[in-house]
């Protein structure tokens, strides 16, 4: 069942990457927008044309979570650490971040009696190495501190959904990309950045490691759609495109549409905690939300690739991060 009601959304990290393009979008839905971001690594410039309020706050101060709350009727929780790399490197920040801050935004969500919190979770971190497609029935087995932090915090919004009420959603993305991403520590940023200074792509592994990557925009949509829609408390949902790229296709197709297919690429060893292989299958969520990825991956390259073009040097200077 779909709901049209306005409502009240607070958006955690919706300073960064994902958020600074799904804060626009629950706007142009008609909804009243509240972002609650500590700008260690989004910057509130990036949703300033929306007109969202920008609350600076950080998940883990109960007490302004709580402040911020007053008059919300939803929250999509997206602040978290989300580098794997770091996340072995320093296991207990994110930690902190993921598992105690996931735990702060729902219980202060309890307490101010919020009907819906839409989490942001992960799929191929999570499951780890699976023969794909992954599914919601899928053995979750997770390989770095990052997909057990993202277990974690599906287990807990199963939890207060059933023990308090809440409807709780936990929405396991692929690997997402597109516009304002400059900062990201991801594949593609960091190809794009390559092949904007002339530096050689570097790929850790022979490049047969695959994943799904799934354009922000139709991210975007499906986590407005799980905010419109009733579903049961713990619902568990893959947003992906069930399409498996490898990285190093993925290196050729962002060389190929910069225009440089013979751009070097030069390969180091694995890094622990990466997954070998993933994609997901988006049945369930087409089946309870009417999810269905619009854009193709080599539209999806395009467009990113121009919007790196048209920052331009500016791009390079944004430093690194994974909000």
């Amino acid at each position: 069942m779909t709901s049209n009601t306005k409502r009240t959304v607070l958006v955690t990290g919706g300073c960064g990457f994902i958020g600074s393009n799904l804060v626009p979008h629950l706007v142009e839905q008609g909804n009243q927008v509240k972002v609650y971001d500590n700008l260690s690594r989004g910057r509130a410039e990036w949703v300033a044309a929306s007109r969202a309020e920008v609350i600076q706050g950080d998940i883990l101060d109960a007490s302004a979570l709580g402040r911020a709350l007053e008059g919300v009727d939803a929250v999509v929780h997206l602040a978290a650490y989300g580098s794997v790399v770091e996340s072995v490197q320093a296991p207990l920040p994110n930690f902190d971040n993921n598992v105690r801050g996931t735990f702060n935004v729902l219980d202060a969500a309890r307490q101010a009696r919020v009907r819906k919190v839409v989490f942001a979770s992960t799929g191929g971190a999570l499951i780890g190495n699976a023969t794909p497609p992954v599914s919601e029935q899928s053995l979750p087995k997770p390989i770095s501190p990052y997909g057990a932090s993202k277990l974690c915090g599906e287990a807990y919004c199963n939890a207060f959904g059933l023990a308090y009420g809440m409807q709780t959603v936990a929405l396991r993305f692929a690997n997402v990309y597109g516009p304002i991403s400059a900062h990201k520590k991801g594949a593609i940023t960091v190809f794009i950045k390559a092949l904007m200074t002339g530096t050689p792509i570097t790929i850790y592994g022979d490049g047969s490691a695959s994943r799904d990557f799934l354009y922000v925009e139709d991210l975007c949509r499906g986590i407005g759609l799980a905010l419109k829609t009733e579903l049961a408390p713990g619902t568990v949902m893959h947003l992906a495109a069930a399409n498996e790229v490898t990285v190093k296709d993925l290196a050729k197709s962002i060389a190929r549409v910069a225009g440089k297919p013979d751009h070097p690429i030069e390969y180091f060893d694995k890094r622990p905690g990466e997954v070998d292989r993933n994609f997901a299958r988006y049945d369930l969520a087409k089946s309870l939300i009417g999810f269905e990825p619009r854009w193709s991956f080599e539209d999806g390259i395009k467009a990113t690739w121009e919007w790196f073009q048209e920052l331009g040097d500016a791009a390079l200077q944004i430093g690194t991060s994974d909000s």
